[in-house]
């Protein structure tokens, strides 16, 4: 059959670096489908101001249209981390979308159209050191208050494993939002070390997550009783010599 180029909708591009995977024709076709075959071309992914709720604007007459546009943008995030938070956040609007939603759906195609060659970039390496950057956005929707979680799996320079997460339940403080965006980046990188170890390949004992939160540290006090699952699974991570917590800065 030849060289891989095309597969579910994906578009892999061979280069002496690696392999190049995209989604062009699959963006075209979804501006097509929106009818914004030519639109003028935005440098960010949302509006920052005003900020979405679940209220702002007027619903929408016919919603399917926003249901589906929504839909295929999830598929998307395949070959574009960089949509993971916009997607999330519009797939909250899905079971009654007003008109705000809708601009900022049309908002996230502009910014594709201008990015249309964008995607993710598999490159030949000789390393078997996994790391991670994990964050939480305390309180951050204004509807219900819950944080979002997020992580991003580094497999040396190479992103492997990404992921934009509401959590549960609505958290009392920061520490406790960044700690369960730590543990839940603390499974998917056992995860990770697992499947490597199935396709024989051999990783490092230790991996490192970093964490832009002094409060989420590997340190059990008062405060965090009512976290007392998760931190007692991400102390037996550092404990086995399995997982490094490790503060990063905010700006870096």
């Amino acid at each position: 059959m030849g060289n891989l180029s095309y597969f579910l909708g994906i578009e892999v591009v061979r280069t002496s670096q690696g392999l190049h995977l995209k989604q062009r024709k699959y963006i075209t076709d979804l501006l097509e489908k929106a009818d914004m075959l030519h639109p003028k071309p935005v440098a960010t992914l949302l509006p920052t101001h005003p900020k979405l709720t679940l209220n702002s604007g007027s619903p929408l007459a016919d919603p399917q249209p926003y249901r589906r546009i929504v839909g295929s943008l999830q598929y998307l995030a395949l070959t574009r981390p960089g949509v993971s938070y916009a997607v999330n956040k519009l797939s909250q609007y899905m079971h009654c979308p007003t008109s705000d939603h809708w601009q900022a759906v049309k908002q996230v195609l502009r910014y594709l159209y201008g990015t249309l060659d964008h995607g993710i970039m598999l490159c030949k390496q000789q390393t078997s050191t996994l790391h991670a950057y994990s964050g939480a956005d305390w309180a951050g929707d204004s509807d219900d208050y819950v944080s979002t979680n997020a992580y991003l799996i580094f497999l040396g320079s190479q992103h492997v494993s990404w992921s934009t997460k509401k959590q549960k339940g609505v958290t009392r403080s920061s520490t406790e939002a960044e700690y369960r965006a730590v543990a839940n980046t603390a499974s998917e990188l056992s995860w990770v070390v697992s499947l490597l170890l199935e396709l024989g390949m051999p990783v490092t004992a230790t991996q490192t997550a970093y964490c832009d939160n002094l409060g989420a540290n590997p340190v059990f006090h008062s405060r965090m009783k009512h976290i007392a699952l998760d931190y007692h699974f991400v102390r037996g991570q550092i404990q086995n010599h399995r997982l490094r917590v490790q503060h990063v800065s905010t700006h870096d």
